[in-house]
């Protein structure tokens, strides 16, 4: 499975929305645990929010629960993060975040379970 490459990110104003698209490359993708992680400046890299294979199961940080939705589009290998209600406390880099296939699909928050990180894109939410 190849690396994930994240795109969406941006300069927006708190209360506006953002999307995130995350693609990898590789026949596995649909039947992958994904998620999303972020990191702020000087602090450390945080769980966002996961998905199963399939995508009938979804977790959240409460930071972002009910303000964020992760979903996928497994044909076109594709996996996105809508947010809404934009804080400043959101503001940082955002990683997808790839399983080695397995049949646990357990949506577990530690980034130690994830084996792919993507480079990275930067969110800015500006009060």
């Amino acid at each position: 499975q190849g690396q994930p490459v994240e795109s969406g990110g941006g300069l927006v104003q708190a209360g506006e929305s953002l999307r995130l698209s995350c693609t990898a490359a590789g026949n596995l993708f649909s039947r992958l645990v994904m998620g999303w992680f972020r990191r702020a400046p000087g602090k450390d890299r945080e769980f966002v929010a996961a998905i199963t294979s399939s995508g009938t199961a979804t977790e959240y940080a409460d930071s972002v629960k009910s303000r964020f939705t992760i979903s996928r589009d497994n044909v076109k290998r594709t996996l996105y993060l809508q947010m809404n209600s934009l804080k400043p406390e959101d503001t940082g880099t955002y990683y997808c975040a790839v399983r080695s296939f397995s049949s646990d699909e357990t949506l577990y928050r530690s980034g130690d379970h994830y084996n792919d990180f993507g480079r990275g894109t930067q969110v800015t939410v500006s009060s």
